[in-house]
């Protein structure tokens, strides 16, 4: 399912978060959006769904504006991971899971059971609330429910930036063996630049509402994709040379 970005362009009040931002998501890919606080990429990936709405240009998902028809519709072909998780905390983890199905009007059967054995958790937590859960496994319970419509796509907002990093990573993997598993097209926002090199297919770096590089992991590696790239880069890497130097 591929996605299209024509020119997009959003403010808020008298800050620009997009600045007629163009590209293209490839069908089947896992794409990270990368920056620092206020570059623009949760606005971005919040107009592919029509959280945001642009104020100029186009987002297409498979050729069609996401504009055209109600929102509900274009809603349910797509799978969101909010950051926070986003779960009720009054429902069970089962109705957490099937509260997209409901809406659908489609019965749940054995789905639920289905998408938490998909995401590495025990059927049996399907009865618990969300606050009997650890975190990680909440936001297991959040991709599981963005799944649960068997979306073609994945929109992923920073979703595991609360966890620690043992989890965090676990999941990571996790989630990039779903993706291929299930042949979907994600995009993925992160601050985290060697989470984004170690998960994703493209790497989307952007600051001041724009894309200023775009690449490979290994083409952002070789510094191929301009100079707020590699200084992201760096980062990664000189971490991974302090903790060298403290090798006995």
């Amino acid at each position: 399912m591929e996605i299209s970005f024509d020119r997009v362009t959003k403010r808020f009040g008298p800050v620009l978060a997009l600045d007629e931002v163009s590209a293209v998501i490839a069908p089947g890919s896992f794409t990270a959006l990368v920056g620092a606080s206020g570059s623009g990429k949760s606005t971005l990936l919040k107009s592919v769904n029509r959280l945001v709405a642009p104020d100029a240009g186009r987002v297409l998902i498979g050729g069609r504006d996401v504009m055209a028809g109600p929102p509900h519709r274009l809603r349910r072909r797509i799978g969101y991971v909010f950051q926070n998780v986003g779960l009720f905390p009054h429902m069970t983890v089962a109705a957490n899971i099937a509260i997209g199905l409901r809406l659908a009007g489609r019965d749940p059967g054995g789905r639920v059971a289905e998408l938490l054995a998909l995401t590495g958790l025990d059927p049996a937590l399907g009865a618990r609330m969300p606050d009997q859960l650890s975190g990680g496994q909440r936001q297991r319970v959040g991709v599981a429910r963005a799944l649960a419509c068997a979306p073609g796509l994945l929109l992923m907002d920073e979703p595991f930036g609360a966890l620690d990093p043992v989890t965090r990573d676990a999941l990571g993997r996790a989630t990039r063996s779903l993706h291929d598993r299930l042949g979907l097209t994600t995009l993925m926002v992160t601050h985290d630049m060697a989470e984004a090199l170690l998960l994703a297919d493209r790497v989307l770096v952007m600051a001041g509402g724009r894309i200023v590089g775009a690449g490979t992991p290994a083409e952002l590696l070789a510094g191929a994709a301009g100079p707020e790239a590699s200084a992201l880069v760096a980062v990664p890497r000189a971490q991974a040379a302090r903790l060298r130097d403290l090798e006995p």
